[in-house]
């Protein structure tokens, strides 16, 4: 047993709420109206000692001709499907509708384990309201609160005691994380599901489809890490909507928490300013990078269209212009698993770690051959460097006078390491200290 819980019910019963009090954070966007989830949001939660994942849904609508809540309901009927507990949830303050119905009916097919509960219980008042759900035929009825936590402690109870005890999620929290990021509309939702080979997140022609910034656990073909679809994010004055506004600062927490970023342009605009200043967020994080250019398929080309492009990408993302550029089409699936793989080896350039008399066994007789540049007749000695302990590639030179290097000096320094050792797709910091 994989000990997941999906939380399921028609838009706005309080889905999203409940999902961030079981997992212990705020990964869900909240707000009063309806459609706001739209793809599975997965977490994680542990009650009396017993791990589990918690899947949040978008609320379930029948009949519906809006495009995203028709996906929204084949992604709930997805998350059933993988469940082991289903939570299904309903508002007291309006009792039964015909949407309740329909999901209650749906959940009598799964012949699935179900908690009804009766949100919105924020009060005494209204302890017995919710009498009427009885009516489905689908269990005990719960009162609670996922607004201030009345009444979870004794669902949970009675969730965890059929749940496997030995599951343990820990592993996870030590995969690398490989996030999906660019402005909207790129493909990144589409990227992610043609590598899992599952309609994973929603996708369509209209920018803003992904909201919440959703994890998926990718094993195959030797990989294991975690793969992160983003909201794409947009110029600040384009940011109108309060949903969009949490949807481009989880993007940004999303890219300050990963390991690598996959970072998309679309081929048929180029890099444009907005493309730029997301490189520069994942720069200034020391992430790793990995710039794929999607909608290949798209443009006219012959032999050395690639090439052209991939010149003038590097000039635009100068100085820091040494990461793996990819043509890719998510359409056509072409060169999506090398962009895996070259994210992986990026991973693996980030952690590496050289050891300090190797750096100093290369690096001295450089630095000896070409010295700073003295200054108000001032020199400069270097007397050694080391590589810092820290999640990305730094290295620290310790020499008397640290204040007068100049940055050109640290560009080269720079350079010849890059040279030596790959550490192509990573941002790399140089820091002169005293001795």
């Amino acid at each position: 047993m994989s000990n997941i819980i999906a939380i399921v019910g028609r838009p706005n019963v309080g889905k999203s709420t409940l999902f961030n009090r079981l997992t212990e954070s705020r990964t869900a966007i909240v707000k009063e109206i309806s459609g706001v989830t739209r793809d599975r949001i997965y977490g994680r939660g542990e009650w009396n000692g017993i791990q589990f994942s918690v899947i949040d849904t978008g609320g379930y609508v029948h009949g519906s001709d809006d495009i995203f809540e028709g996906e929204i309901r084949k992604q709930v009927e997805i998350a059933i499907s993988e469940a082991d507990a289903i939570v299904f949830m309903v508002d007291v303050t309006t009792g039964i509708v015909d949407l309740d119905e329909t999901v209650a009916a749906l959940l009598r097919k799964s012949k699935k384990k179900v908690f009804i509960c009766a949100n919105k219980v924020d009060s005494a008042d209204r302890f017995g309201w919710s009498s009427e759900f009885w009516s489905f035929g689908l269990g005990e009825v719960y009162d609670l609160s996922a607004t201030n936590g009345s009444g979870t402690g004794d669902l949970l109870d009675d969730i965890v005691k059929n749940f496997d005890k030995s599951v343990d999620m820990e592993e996870q929290e030590e995969l690398p994380r490989i996030s999906v990021v660019g402005k909207p509309n790129v493909g990144k939702s589409s990227l992610i599901n043609a590598l899992t080979g599952e309609n994973r997140n929603i996708v369509t022609d209209i920018s803003g489809t992904t909201r919440d910034a959703v994890n998926t656990r990718y094993k195959a073909f030797g990989f294991d890490f975690l793969l992160i679809d983003t909201a794409g994010i947009r110029k600040k004055a384009k940011v109108t909507e309060d949903i969009e506004y949490y949807s481009v600062l989880r993007s940004v927490r999303t890219i300050e928490s990963s390991d690598v970023c996959i970072f998309m342009i679309d081929a048929t605009e180029g890099i444009q300013k907005q493309d730029l200043n997301i490189f520069y967020i994942i720069e200034k994080n020391s992430k790793g990078v990995v710039v794929l250019v999607n909608k290949w398929d798209l443009v006219e080309k012959d032999h050395k269209t690639s090439l052209e492009m991939e010149e003038k990408l590097r000039q635009q993302l100068s100085p820091f212009n040494d990461v793996p550029i990819i043509f890719t089409s998510t359409i056509t699936k072409q060169r999506i698993h090398k962009a895996l793989e070259t994210a992986m080896e990026v991973h693996e350039n980030r952690i590496k770690k050289i050891p300090t008399s190797e750096l100093n066994e290369f690096l001295l007789p450089i630095m000896d051959a070409t010295p700073p540049p003295s200054v108000k007749g001032k020199y400069v000695k270097i007397k050694y460097v080391t590589q810092l302990p820290t999640h990305a590639p730094a290295f620290a030179f310790f020499c008397n006078l640290p204040q007068y290097v100049p940055d050109a000096y640290k560009r080269f320094l720079e350079n010849r390491i890059r040279e030596q050792y790959n550490f192509t797709g990573i941002p790399i910091r140089i820091f002169f200290r005293k001795k």
